[in-house]
């Protein structure tokens, strides 16, 4: 894992092996979206890694003690539609006690820009660590409206999760919301002509979904 106050990039070996899969444009939907799922949860597991704990009492077989829980409130994981369930439902698993909320957000093929069509998310954003996810951070467009709305809802403790991101959505990101750390399995090498991440994995969307 490599690491910034902003970024951190998790290298993990068998996250890097599962994204090389999810790259090869031969990989079949049903394997794409289970290597999704996978690899989400190597990327909670990093992204939860400070969560607060306090102790309980409880008793073992064995004696009674006072063992670590989760403080506070459960965790909100918002979803940036539509790919971002691929990564929420990986989570999900993990943190099955987490709250959830959605973002519709569709980028404009011609503007780039966002345009949101969907917001629900959970009571008491502000009391709550939030994790956005979306398996692509391109431009930041949309990544960057999606944190803003959350923290019109009360957000104030807030975390991005990514699959891939290019150097200029992490740049985006950083510009706009610099308390917003980006957690990824990659820094790519840059956009191309159309906003997509090079060399990427093409439209995570479509490929888990099997649409064009």
């Amino acid at each position: 894992m490599s690491a910034s106050p902003h970024l951190t990039v998790v290298n993990h070996p068998l996250v890097q092996h599962k994204l090389t899969l999810m790259r090869e444009k031969g990989t079949s939907t049903a394997v794409f979206r289970q290597l999704l799922r996978e690899i989400s949860q190597f990327l909670a597991y990093e992204v939860t890694r400070d969560l607060p704990l306090e102790t309980k009492h409880i008793e073992t077989p064995v004696q009674a003690m006072d063992a670590p829980t989760l403080a506070g409130r459960k965790l909100a994981l918002i979803s940036i539609l539509r790919a971002g369930n691929g990564l929420l439902d990986g989570m999900l698993e993990l943190i099955p006690s987490a709250r959830v909320g959605f973002v519709g957000l569709y980028r404009d093929e011609e503007t780039l820009q966002p345009v949101q069509y969907y917001f629900k998310v959970p009571e008491h954003m502000d009391d709550r660590m939030v994790i956005a996810v979306d398996p692509m951070l391109a431009t930041g467009n949309s990544s960057v409206a999606a944190i803003d709305l959350l923290k019109k809802s009360g957000a104030k403790n807030i975390c991005f999760l990514c699959l891939l991101a290019a150097p200029e959505g992490v740049a985006r990101m950083k510009e706009a919301h610099p308390d917003v750390p980006i957690v990824t399995a990659s820094v790519d090498s840059h956009l191309n002509d159309n906003g997509y991440i090079v060399p990427g994995l093409g439209d995570a969307g479509d490929r888990m979904f099997g649409t064009k």
